[in-house]
């Protein structure tokens, strides 16, 4: 903390500390909405009332993944953070709901790819729209300039996270 030549803590760094403040209590009351998983929860009672909020959360994985190149199941662990026998079973599950398919590796045959089917994508849509019409609503009276620093301050912020939060290779 910086210190004014009289000893107490300057203005400015009392304002960063309240800021920090107001994002921790922001992130706390997010963590909270995103538990409950509202917009999975929206998106699979509108689409897919069968499915777990898991089905979904692979689904999302190979939305932000597959853009990287094929998917694998060590791809799919790795993108949704959990062991690998879970998402090998999470995507079982999947292939026998028609939502995956398995199939070669076009760069190496004896490797073993999953990739969505018509019915994953057309799901994975479906979510995607859920969240995009959820994020309009609440940015809806917002200026257009706000709109679009927020987007780039929170996606720096999120991208900051994900780098402190990875765990080191051993």
């Amino acid at each position: 903390m910086i210190k004014a030549a009289d000893g107490t803590a300057s203005a400015v760094a009392q304002g960063e500390a309240s800021n920090i403040a107001r994002i921790s209590e922001a992130m706390a009351r997010m963590r909270l909405m995103i538990g409950r998983r509202i917009i999975g929860r929206l998106a699979l009672s509108e689409r897919a009332p069968e499915l777990d909020l898991s089905h979904l959360d692979v689904i999302s994985a190979f939305r932000r993944a597959c853009q990287e190149g094929e998917m694998t199941v060590g791809a799919v662990a790795e993108a949704m953070r959990v062991d690998h026998s879970r998402a090998s079973r999470l995507v079982s599950e999947l292939v026998e709901r028609g939502l995956l398919v398995r199939s070669a590796s076009q760069t190496d045959a004896r490797r073993t790819v999953v990739e969505l089917t018509e019915h994953g994508h057309s799901l994975a849509n479906a979510a995607h729209e859920v969240k995009r019409r959820l994020i309009e609503t609440i940015v809806a009276d917002w200026p257009a300039q706000d709109v679009e620093q927020f987007s780039t301050l929170f996606l720096r912020f999120v991208e900051g996270f994900e780098n402190a939060a990875r765990i080191p290779d051993n």
